[in-house]
């Protein structure tokens, strides 16, 4: 470890005593307040970030944001209050402020914090932090070089790339507290980074625009600046006179980068406040098959560099490695204890979202599934939001390219995906092992056997 990245490791462990001390503090105020359950979180962010475009820097943009959040319960009535000012009168006034409005609001059945016995146990050696801490000595000039050098390098790679629609860079660390009245305190930490640029080739009403980024938690796990310009420029040319369809069904094959948002539309129907509110199109679908029998999802909270690895979620319950499918069967829902409650079923430890979702591959990379297609969509990018989270219809703009003889053939773009997400789930006939790293939503390209395209016509 270099000095700037040791001294910033030895000010977040300050950083972090510090805001578990203000923690601890609101928590006391609570109690003599006469609540029943109280909890509190306390973040503190730190960022820069800088964009250039067609050689000359138009933003540097550097941050430092805190928040300070208190929950409290008298029974089963709630009350929540924020502040980002430590000074002792706003810390008593933002107690004092929960209180009030938990003491006008009604009874909730299913309010109040998690069980005890289900907290997170801290070990002997402190809170882990799976390997997400790598701060970046990276100031404004070099930030600016690195911008500029990407987005060089995708307008050096072919006299068509005519115009840009700039390059970042970005770089940030984040620490985070949470306690509550079970006498649970913990801690974490964490470092995030990118860098990536979009670029338009073509003139008048031949123009195209595409791009490429990294992101990663440590700076060594980023693509260089030179291959990110290359990458993006190589996208942007491939889509140079596009073609539309006819419109018609066919399969259709999901970009590894764009084929995570099937997945998302899966967590988010199988989500508890969709459920309870009976706004998806997965209600009483735990148990049931909506995938073939040899896909898979599995949700690991301890992945090393994993975007959301946790030792506790939310509300402090203690995360576990587990299947959300298997053997194409739905084997749980995403809880956290509020939304349990509502649904009469036990918390997930989900509270505040899923952690690392591996997706199981069947098939090899892209090659081979574009071969495996044979003739087809090859969708890369998706527009809109015509996704109906409660019938699960879909309906998407998107853009990509046709396949004929297991090859890419041209460029399309004007068209409209259409189908119905649990049809498209149980159309699955292979994912590939060419997995997009930069999120905790791991999977490769999704092929679905059949879907309305409309085109052209």
């Amino acid at each position: 470890m270099n000095e700037i990245a040791a001294a910033t490791a030895v000010d977040s462990a300050a950083r972090l005593e510090a805001l578990e001390g203000i923690a601890g503090q609101l928590l006391e105020r609570a109690r003599r307040a006469g609540v029943d359950q109280a909890e509190v979180s306390c973040s503190e962010d730190t960022g820069l970030e800088v964009n250039v475009r067609m050689g000359a820097v138009e933003t540097v943009e550097a941050t430092r944001d805190r928040g300070i959040a208190v929950t409290v319960y008298f029974g089963k009535r709630k009350g929540s209050a924020s502040t980002a000012d430590l000074r002792e009168d706003s810390l008593a006034a933002t107690v004092e402020q929960a209180c009030a409005i938990a003491k006008h609001t009604e009874d909730d059945p299913a309010a109040g914090l998690a069980d005890p016995d289900l907290m997170a146990r801290e070990p002997a050696s402190g809170w882990p932090d799976y390997d997400a801490w790598h701060p970046w000595a990276l100031d404004a000039e070099r930030a600016i070089d690195l911008a500029l050098a990407c987005e060089q390098a995708g307008r050096d790679s072919d006299a068509r790339i005519a115009n840009s629609d700039g390059a970042s860079a970005a770089t940030g660390t984040s620490l985070a507290v949470y306690a509550n009245s079970h006498g649970f305190r913990g801690r974490e930490r964490g470092t995030h980074h990118s860098l990536g640029c979009a670029l338009i080739a073509g003139q008048g009403d031949a123009m195209q625009r595409d791009g490429w980024y990294s992101t990663a938690l440590s700076p060594e796990d980023l693509e260089s600046a030179a291959s990110i310009g290359r990458e993006a420029a190589r996208r942007t040319l491939a889509r140079m006179s596009p073609r539309q369809l006819p419109t018609g069904a066919v399969p259709v094959l999901f970009a590894a980068e764009v084929a995570r948002s099937l997945i998302g539309h899966l967590v988010g129907a199988v989500s508890g406040g969709a459920l309870y509110r009976r706004a998806s199109f997965l209600l009483d679908a735990a148990g049931t098959r909506l995938f073939p029998d040899w896909f898979a999802i599995d949700e690991d909270p301890f992945l090393a560099r994993g975007f959301r690895s946790a030792a506790f979620d939310a509300e402090g319950v203690a995360t576990r490695a587990s299947s959300l499918v298997e053997a194409g069967v739905l084997r749980r829902y995403v809880l956290g204890s509020y939304s349990a409650r509502k649904l009469g079923l036990a918390t997930t430890a989900n509270a505040g979202g899923v952690h690392n979702l591996a997706v199981k591959h069947n098939a090899g990379d892209l090659g081979m599934l574009l071969r495996n297609m044979g003739r087809g969509l090859y969708v890369t990018e998706l527009m809109g939001q015509g996704v109906n989270a409660v019938t699960g219809d879909y309906s998407r703009g998107a853009a990509g390219f046709w396949v004929e003889n297991g090859e890419i053939a041209f460029p399309v773009d004007g068209i409209t995906i259409a189908g119905n997400l649990r049809d498209m789930f149980a159309a699955v006939e292979a994912v590939g092992s060419d997995i997009d790293p930069r999120s905790h939503l791991l999977t490769g390209s999704i092929l679905v056997g059949r879907m309305t395209v409309a085109g052209a016509d």
